[in-house]
């Protein structure tokens, strides 16, 4: 077994509990089964989030997915002038069996954060 991590990152829609949510949901579910990862591969997740999403912290999004045993964290991105709005990023850090190439997850516009995974 080998110790890797992978990132992703989503933009929310909205500042609303709903979108939070699913934003976050849809990102977790997306980078977990692209890249095969049950929950017992899972060491920790470590969320931020930028200043302006304020109704829901991300690891109670993804907790609420069943995520019981994992340790979550969650931490305000700095704030950088002309920087992406409403993201929520994950780096998650997992087991995996040696050779394994995990996949980053980069949704709803997102996805510019890194032109060069495109």
């Amino acid at each position: 077994m080998r110790l890797q991590s992978v990132r992703g990152a989503v933009q929310i829609k909205d500042n609303t509990k709903s979108d939070i949510e699913g934003g976050t949901q849809s990102m977790m579910q997306t980078l977990l089964n692209e890249n095969s990862i049950e929950e017992r591969h899972i060491v920790s997740a470590q969320f931020s989030i930028t200043q302006d999403l304020t109704k829901l912290n991300p690891a109670t999004a993804f907790r609420q997915l069943g995520y019981s045993k994992t340790p979550l964290f969650c931490c305000q991105e700095p704030q950088i002038e002309a920087s992406m709005p409403r993201v929520v990023r994950v780096l998650l850090t997992v087991y995996t069996d040696e050779g394994v190439l995990l996949r980053p997850c980069y949704l709803n516009g997102a996805e510019k954060l890194r032109p060069d995974l495109g």
